[in-house]
């Protein structure tokens, strides 16, 4: 079982339908982990000289960031996937290679994944963004919650309504792919081979030193900074070649709800059960027409297969998505260092779910309705969205409160299921 197993993918025309870029992760951790969904306005900060609190470490504040909505382990400052107002989303995965992981604390790649969020309004300006503060601050730290340690390099998959770009690191080193057509993935391996079109200014002559490339032969990426054989990547069982296999599967028809199934195959191991799983799921929309809104789909619960897709869009005044927020709780650096300490963080939602499969677990025919209905909701939810994609109306009142209420509808389903 691969540790942090997620898997991200984007598809761009002419592989989708109707001239979208569709993104797609799930989010794969421990089995116990609370994924929130939660929502963050734009702001100003005009105190220059004002630091911002990520997970461990500070950093320089910015004076303006964008409206973000994140799906993230609760118990940190980052976020494992997420999109801005801008039509920017980004996934990351956790990697190893030749190169040795820094277990101080530093800045998580779930971490860059929120900044890079907040501080660009493309996917190339997030990978800036990205590399800038991979650059001055380095990456590093602890990425789970209690006990267990564990750290590694990050990869990222970042798309807005144009392009998209894999940005993939060791380290401070890094590789980064442009992505303008097709289809193209991310999991828990280094991708990046001899397509690489911006990179560390001294990627290359690391390699040199450390004995990883001879300088000679065409520069591979992964195959220096990691063990790969790298002619056999696309033909081996594992996770990112299954993944490619999905979706090259459905190039030319892949719309949103093709990217839903894909995130919900098992066989292929993309939808992972046991201590690690997928704890939390995410699709987005986002139309290369600037006059259509992007609509982001959230779980925010564990199994995408048991779990209804909500959709989100950026308006102003959006109402705080409390359903989907995980409990605060005092003296939370305190917490983070009582490794025996493990505060309940399971949001309204997330308990509801739980119960529902507990109670369901037994009794094949609970189980069908409730299912049943959930697709039914889920179904209702996609013909208003692409209600909205094809008739370019958009009822900003009922947006405002779009992803709390169908939060809302879900969690009425559980209680049915619970109390009959």
């Amino acid at each position: 079982m691969e540790p942090f197993s997620c898997d991200t993918f984007v598809a761009l025309p002419p592989a989708t339908v109707d001239n979208r870029i569709i993104f797609g992760k799930n989010s794969d951790r421990l089995c116990d982990e609370v994924q929130e969904v939660v929502y963050f306005p734009a702001a100003v900060h005009n105190n220059l000289g004002e630091h911002l609190k990520c997970t461990y470490i500070e950093i320089d504040q910015v004076p303006e960031t964008y409206a973000v909505v994140l799906s993230r382990p609760a118990w940190l400052w980052g976020a494992e996937m997420g999109a801005n107002e801008h039509g920017v989303c980004i996934g990351n995965e956790a990697v190893w290679g030749r190169e040795e992981v820094c277990d101080e604390e530093a800045l998580l790649g779930m971490d860059l994944v929120r900044l890079g969020l907040e501080r660009a309004d493309t996917a190339e300006k997030a990978l800036n963004v990205i590399v800038d503060l991979l650059e001055k601050y380095g990456q590093g730290g602890n990425c789970t919650e209690g006990r267990m340690v564990f750290s590694y390099h990050n990869s990222f998959l970042i798309a807005d309504r144009n392009e998209a770009w894999i940005l993939e690191t060791a380290g401070k080193y890094w590789a980064a792919e442009k992505v303008q057509e097709g289809v193209r993935n991310i999991s828990n391996q280094l991708s990046i081979t001899t397509k690489i079109d911006r990179e560390h200014p001294d990627m290359r002559n690391y390699a040199k030193r450390k004995g990883w490339w001879d300088g000679k032969k065409e520069f591979d990426f992964a195959a220096a900074y990691s063990y790969l054989d790298t002619a056999k990547m696309m033909t081996s069982s594992g996770r990112y070649c299954e993944g490619y296999k999905l979706l090259k599967k459905h190039k030319g028809n892949i719309t949103f709800e093709t990217m839903m199934e894909i995130l919900r195959d098992k066989p292929s191991g993309i939808n992972m059960e046991g201590e690690f799983l997928t704890t939390a799921s995410m699709v987005s929309v986002l139309p290369q027409d600037s006059s259509l809104p992007c609509i982001h789909f959230f779980t925010g619960t564990p199994d995408p297969e048991r779990s209804v897709f909500k959709p989100f869009i950026f308006v102003p005044h959006i109402s705080q998505l409390l359903d989907t927020s995980s409990p605060t709780f005092e003296l939370e650096d305190l917490v983070k260092k009582k490794s025996h300490f493990k505060p309940d963080r399971r949001h309204p939602l997330y308990q509801k779910h739980q119960q529902a499969l507990e109670v369901v677990h037994n009794n094949e025919e609970k189980a069908k309705i409730m299912l049943d209905n959930m697709r039914k909701l889920e179904k209702e939810l996609f013909r208003e969205m692409e209600s909205i994609l094809q008739n370019k109306h958009l009822d900003v009142e009922k947006i405002v409160n779009l992803f709390p209420q169908c939060t809302k509808d879900e969690i009425q389903i559980y209680q049915s299921n619970v109390s009959s």
